[in-house]
C-alpha cells in the first residue's frame, strides 16, 4: 500500500507540472518545480521503505549514529566522590584484618591460659613491656598472688611466664593498633573532606564499639581474679567475643555498601526480595546466637570433653545435664550442658540455612542465587571442623581454624542479607 501511494503521488505530481507548462509557465519555474517534486518524491520513497522493513522488538527507533561519538565524563565531585569511598572501603577492609588478628589472638591466648598473665589494665601505659629484669619480677609477682598462679601454675618460673604474658600483651597491643589505625583514618578522612555523605556518624560509632570492647575485655579479665577463680567468666568472655563479631559485622556491612554507588544502592531496595530477606535475617541471627554459645564452650574448655558423636557419653543428651543449682548455671558452668546447647543449635543452623538456600534458588537474581548456595557450603565446613575439633579434644589448631572458619560464615550470611535486601541489577538474560 504504502508502495503504490508513493508511485501514485509520483504520476500525481508529474501531471501537475505538465499543467503548469501547459498554461504558460516559463521553462526555468517547470524546471524548478519538476526538481522539487522529484527531491519530494524520492524522500517519500526513502521513509516508506524504512516503514516497510522488519524491525527486532528490541530494536531502538532511533537508529542513526551521531557522526561523532559523544563522550560523557563524569564531573569533579562524582571522581572525587568514587576516589573518597574505594580509599574508605580498603580503610575499612584494614581494619576488619586488624579485628579478625585480634580475634584469633584471643583465642590463642585463651587456649593457652594466658589471659591473667597481666593484672592491671593500662590502656596507655601498658603499651612498653617490661624493659629489664626488675620490671619482669615485678609483673611475674604480681602474677603469683593469682588464685590461678596458687591453684595452677604453682612453681612456673619467670621464662615461662613470659611466654603466657607475652600472649595476653599482644592481644592487647593489638587492640591497641586497631584504634590508632581508627583514629588516624577518622582524622585523615576528616581532614581531606573524604568522608561521604551520611558516614560521619558510621564510622564514629564504630570508634564507640571499639572502646566499649576494650571496656568489656578488661571487666571480662576482672573475674578472673574475683576469689578463687582460676578462669574468667565464660559469660562474660561470650559476650566479649560477641562484641567482636557485632565489630566485624558492622564493617563488613560498611564495605558491601561502599562497594556499590550510592544511587544504586538506593535504586536497589525496590527489588528486596521481603520473604528472602526475613529468612536470611533468621539465620544471621542464629548464627550469632551460635557464636555466642561458642564463646560459652570456650570459657570453661566444654570442648575437651564428651569426644564421642554424634552421641555425649553414649547418650542422645549429656549425663547430669542439670546438676549444678539453681538450675540456670548450667546453662553457663556445666561443660555438659553447655557443649549440648552449642551441638544442638548447629543443627539448627543447618536446617534453617537449607531453608534460605531453597527459597534463594526461586530468586530472579542470579548473585542471590549464588550467595545462598555459597552460606551451605560454609555451613558443612563448619560443622565438619566443630566434629572434628570435638572428636580430637579441641586442640589449638583445630579450635583457632574453627574460629577463623565461624568469622568467614558470618561473612557470608552478612552478605546474603545484603545481597537480597540490595540486590543487584542485572540485564534481561541474565535472568531464569
Amino acid at each position: 500500500m504504502c508502495g503504490s501511494f508513493t508511485v501514485f503521488s509520483g504520476k500525481w505530481f508529474e501531471g501537475r507540472h505538465e499543467a503548469d507548462l501547459n498554461w504558460g509557465a516559463t521553462p526555468d519555474s517547470f524546471r524548478v518545480r519538476r526538481i522539487a517534486a522529484w527531491q519530494y518524491s524520492s524522500r517519500t520513497a526513502r521513509i516508506s521503505s524504512r516503514m516497510t522493513q522488519k524491525r527486532s522488538i528490541f530494536e531502538e527507533v532511533a537508529t542513526a549514529k551521531p557522526s561523532t561519538p559523544v563522550i560523557v565524563q563524569a564531573g569533579i565531585i562524582d571522581r572525587n566522590a568514587g576516589t573518597a569511598r574505594r580509599t574508605l572501603r580498603v580503610w575499612l577492609i584494614i581494619l576488619f584484618a586488624l579485628v579478625t588478628l585480634t580475634l584469633i589472638t584471643g583465642g590463642l591466648t585463651r587456649l593457652t591460659d594466658a589471659g591473667l598473665s597481666i593484672t592491671e589494665w593500662r590502656p596507655v601505659t601498658g603499651a612498653l613491656p617490661p624493659m629489664n629484669s626488675d620490671a619482669w619480677e615485678m609483673e611475674f609477682g604480681k602474677y603469683r598472688m593469682t588464685a590461678e598462679y596458687r591453684q595452677q601454675n604453682r612453681g612456673m618460673d619467670l621464662s615461662e611466664f613470659k611466654v603466657i604474658y607475652w600472649w595476653e600483651w599482644g592481644h592487647r597491643q593489638l587492640g591497641r593498633v586497631i584504634g590508632l589505625v581508627w583514629a588516624g583514618g577518622m582524622i585523615f578522612f576528616w581532614a581531606t573532606r573524604r568522608i561521604p555523605a551520611g558516614w560521619t556518624g558510621r564510622l564514629l560509632f564504630l570508634g564507640v564499639l571499639g572502646g566499649l570492647q576494650g571496656g568489656l575485655g578488661w571487666w571480662m579479665v576482672t573475674s578472673g581474679f574475683i576469689g578463687s577463680a582460676v578462669d574468667v567468666a565464660s559469660y562474660r568472655l561470650a559476650m566479649h567475643l560477641g562484641m567482636a563479631f557485632l565489630i566485624l559485622a558492622f564493617i563488613s556491612w560498611f564495605v558491601f555498601d561502599l562497594s556499590r554507588p550510592a544511587a544504586e544502592i538506593m535504586q536497589s531496595r525496590r527489588n528486596r526480595e521481603t520473604g528472602l530477606g526475613s529468612y536470611t535475617a533468621m539465620l544471621v541471627c542464629a548464627v550469632f546466637l551460635q557464636i555466642l554459645l561458642g564463646g560459652l564452650v570456650a570459657g570453661i574448655d566444654a570442648g575437651r570433653n564428651y569426644n564421642d558423636w554424634p552421641f555425649m557419653a553414649g547418650g542422645l543428651f549429656p549425663p547430669e545435664m542439670w546438676q549444678i543449682q539453681p538450675w540456670w548455671r548450667n546453662l553457663f558452668e556445666n561443660d555438659g550442658t553447655v557443649q549440648f546447647m552449642h551441638r544442638f543449635w548447629g543443627y539448627v543452623i543447618v536446617a534453617i540455612g537449607i531453608g534460605v538456600w531453597l527459597a534463594g534458588r526461586g530468586s530472579g537474581h542470579r548473585r542471590t542465587r549464588r550467595v545462598t548456595a555459597w552460606i551451605i557450603a560454609f555451613l558443612l565446613a563448619q560443622v565438619a571442623l566443630g566434629i572434628l575439633t570435638v572428636i580430637s579434644s579441641a586442640p589449638w589448631h583445630f579450635a583457632i581454624v574453627h574460629q577463623v572458619a565461624a568469622v568467614v560464615l558470618w561473612v557470608a550470611v552478612l552478605l546474603a542479607l545484603h545481597q537480597v535486601r540490595y540486590p543487584v541489577s542485572q540485564s534481561v538474560r541474565e535472568y531464569g
